[in-house]
């Protein structure tokens, strides 16, 4: 893979930490909603969102 500039470098930084975000209040949305369907639907975003971030994450890696 090809080295990435400040630029892509930055905006990968913020792609990660806006996919953190949004799993910690999904996780959190999740634990408090009482409608079991409302429930999986904000556990089911949270996963993706963590799964989005931990792609996002290998990018850094490599």
């Amino acid at each position: 893979m090809p080295n990435l500039t400040q630029m892509e470098l930055q905006n990968l930084r913020h792609l990660i930490g806006s996919h953190d975000t949004s799993y910690q209040k999904l996780n959190s949305y999740a634990s408090n909603a009482v409608d079991p369907q409302i429930k999986q639907m904000f556990t089911k975003s949270a996963q993706e969102a963590l799964t989005t971030k931990q792609k996002l994450l290998t990018f850094l890696n490599n």
